[in-house]
């Protein structure tokens, strides 16, 4: 069952089942706590799943221009403190992976260990806010729905396209109840944060790092030589 609670005014939904080990799920850019539906059907009878619905994403509310990592780790911290967690695993996909890294680094005694799931430690390189900036453009010209068309396949391996129409299909409607304030407010937030390398590299922490070879958005081969892996850091490999 879907719950809410308020950060600064602004509500933020999450939803809590099962029992057992803390497992926090954060979704990435243009998703909602609905995307982790087939992962938790498969995981709540072991652990107990939180997931939640990052500021502009979802059901959630906007914190601003915009969503700063370090505003949605806090919002996910006092979803924590509400439910009496006091340390759990975090598990961020793309965007969420960035909220884990600040997470990690602004509460780092919050948490038993933590993964990125086809995400990275870097701060934007400038092509790649050249990008976000131009996603803003379409969004104030009101083409939400080209982002919506070519953001999403891209998540997906070139290959699996056809394999995985359903889901895909399923990503975009997600996307596109995705508001427009809260689109800009995210992609303001990813072009401000920090490179936070050096603070995954200098945990202690459980590391689980799980990239795609086949990535469009991520280079494998490039990012995976860039980053110094924590001393309990494991890497795992999707190659298709």
């Amino acid at each position: 069952m879907e719950k809410f609670i308020k950060l600064q005014s602004v509500k933020v939904r999450f939803m809590d089942e099962g029992e057992g080990f803390p497992i926090i799920l954060l979704h990435g850019y243009l998703e909602s706590i609905e995307i982790w539906d087939s992962f938790s059907s498969l995981l709540i009878n072991h652990y107990r799943l939180i997931r939640i619905d990052l500021l502009g994403h979802g059901k959630s509310g906007i914190g601003g221009k915009a969503s700063t990592m370090e505003l949605m780790a806090k919002s996910t911290l006092a979803i924590m403190d509400y439910l009496k967690i006091n340390k759990a695993f975090m598990l961020g996909h793309s965007l969420g992976g960035y909220v884990a890294l600040a997470f990690l680094e602004l509460f780092p005694d919050r948490l038993n260990g933590l993964c990125l799931f086809h995400s990275h430690p870097f701060a934007d390189m400038p092509e790649t806010i050249k990008k976000r900036k131009r996603e803003i453009d379409l969004i104030i010209e009101g083409k939400k729905d080209l982002i919506c068309n070519v953001n999403i396949p891209n998540a997906f391996a070139n290959d699996n396209l056809d394999k995985f129409k359903k889901e895909i299909d399923f990503a975009k409607e997600i996307a596109r109840n995705t508001p427009d304030t809260g689109i800009i407010a995210a992609l303001n937030g990813m072009m401000d944060r920090s490179d936070r390398s050096k603070v995954l590299t200098e945990t202690n922490l459980p590391f689980l790092w799980i990239l795609g070879k086949k990535d469009n958005y991520i280079p494998y081969h490039t990012i995976v030589q860039k980053v110094k892996m924590p001393a309990n850091g494991k890497l795992i490999t999707l190659e298709n």
